[in-house]
């Protein structure tokens, strides 16, 4: 069986990005014209456009896919990793599947995403929250079959795919307080994502249920608010007293705080325990210490795979049939367990 042509396969011969791939060949701006004709004629030469239209010809929609700049900045994000699952999902099902990646300033502006602007898609799924503003004005405008992924939406009517973050915020949280910590921090800016918001929730209801106050202190930034980007220089910020343990909102968050307590003198896991959540980290990750290298680090695992999954069975099914609506479907994660985590004492009990 001939091997499946990639967009990074494309990206690799003219050493270009796969984003950069991806809006070359949907015709979107940010891409100079003689790139854009290098990139056509390489994914000819490989095969990619021949694929394209023959799946066009056996009736497959093309689907769209639309996700936040600052989702994708890092290159190898947990966001670009999931679209790759989608990608493979929509070539499995006979469709065609078109990223296009909205810049900060449109999504300040309000510009429309220009595959719908010029009608190219058939539906569109959005990964990621956008800003309020901008999440209302794409409701209010797409016409199409939509669906939301990792994103409850802004609507009460639409369609989602999400991960259980609050459940998984309050598993973890849980899994620290019978490890015997009972000063626990958390790491996460509120309000730069609905997923950070509905951890942050699962972990407020941990220390309620056993009767801990929560410590302003002891909530620590991690990204930008506007931007949504982890903040490694000005975030961070470690609290005079430290807590025994600190739930993060992601793995990245969690590598770079273990990072930073290092510098600050303290040892994972024997002065201050770290957990994380995601179980995914950017191969390239330079933040990634001696310490979790040889302890790993304990998280709860979203299901990239099944999420991918299910929003390709719903999406086609909404394609299908305009009437078809599922409202919002939650998958749960995974609790990996690594050496991240230290046992203090006996177990916290519930109030």
């Amino acid at each position: 069986m001939a091997k499946t042509v990639r967009l990074a396969d494309i990206g690799e011969r003219l050493d270009v990005s796969a984003v950069t791939v991806s809006k070359a060949l949907s015709g979107q701006k940010g891409v100079s014209e003689e790139m854009r004709q290098k990139i056509i004629k390489v994914a000819g030469e490989l095969g990619y456009l021949k694929r394209v239209k023959e799946e066009e010809k056996k009736g497959g929609y093309n689907i769209g896919v639309i996700v936040a700049e600052r989702y994708l900045h890092e290159g190898e994000s947990f966001y670009w990793k999931l679209y790759q699952e989608l990608s493979q999902r929509a070539i499995a099902r006979d469709c065609f599947m078109i990223l296009e990646v909205v810049l900060h300033k449109d999504e300040r502006t309000g510009e429309l995403p220009k595959i719908l602007q010029e009608k190219k898609v058939d539906g569109v799924i959005i990964v990621g929250a956008f800003i309020t503003a901008y999440s209302r004005f794409l409701a209010k405008n797409i016409q199409i079959p939509l669906l939301y992924l990792d994103t409850p939406g802004t609507v009460d009517s639409c369609d989602s795919v999400v991960s259980n973050n609050m459940m998984g915020g309050y598993h973890m949280t849980n899994y620290l307080f019978r490890k015997g910590h009972k000063k626990i921090g958390f790491v996460g800016t509120r309000l730069a994502t609905t997923s950070i918001d509905d951890r942050f929730l699962g972990y407020l209801r941990s220390l309620m249920e056993h009767g801990v106050n929560p410590r302003e202190d002891w909530i620590i930034d991690d990204r930008d608010r506007e931007y949504g980007q982890v903040d490694i220089k000005n975030k961070f910020q470690l609290p005079e007293e430290m807590p025994t343990a600190f739930f993060c909102n992601c793995d990245l968050s969690a590598y770079v705080l273990v990072r930073k307590l290092n510098e600050a003198g303290y040892n994972v896991p024997d002065d201050i325990s770290v957990a994380g959540f995601d179980n995914y980290v950017n191969r390239m990750d330079s933040y990634v210490s001696e310490t979790l290298e040889s302890t790993g680090l304990t998280t709860y695992e979203i299901n990239m795979k099944e999420m991918a999954r299910r929003t390709m069975h719903i999406m086609i099914h909404k394609l299908d049939n305009s009437s078809y609506t599922t409202g919002m479907f939650v998958l749960p994660g995974k609790f990996i367990e690594r050496g991240s985590v230290k046992k203090i004492g006996d177990e916290i009990p519930f109030i």
